[in-house]
């Protein structure tokens, strides 16, 4: 199963998706926009997890593709 996350970068000025123990590529200006492309990239790689994190780093939502 791959596993995707959405995380907050260190200032907390954007976010990025996160494939398992990945390095992130590209910053996202927003969460929405983050969340859209994990849960894209998601229904793509069945199966899949998305893991949401807040801007503490806490788990806000968890969402799984079978």
């Amino acid at each position: 199963m791959n596993l995707y996350s959405v995380v907050p970068d260190k200032d907390i000025t954007g976010w990025y998706v996160k494939l398992e123990d990945v390095a992130p590529t590209e910053l996202h200006s927003s969460r929405s926009v983050a969340i859209n492309e994990a849960v894209d990239l998601a229904n793509k790689n069945r199966p899949s997890k998305v893991v949401i994190l807040d801007k503490d780093h806490n788990v806000d939502d968890e969402r799984t593709f079978e």
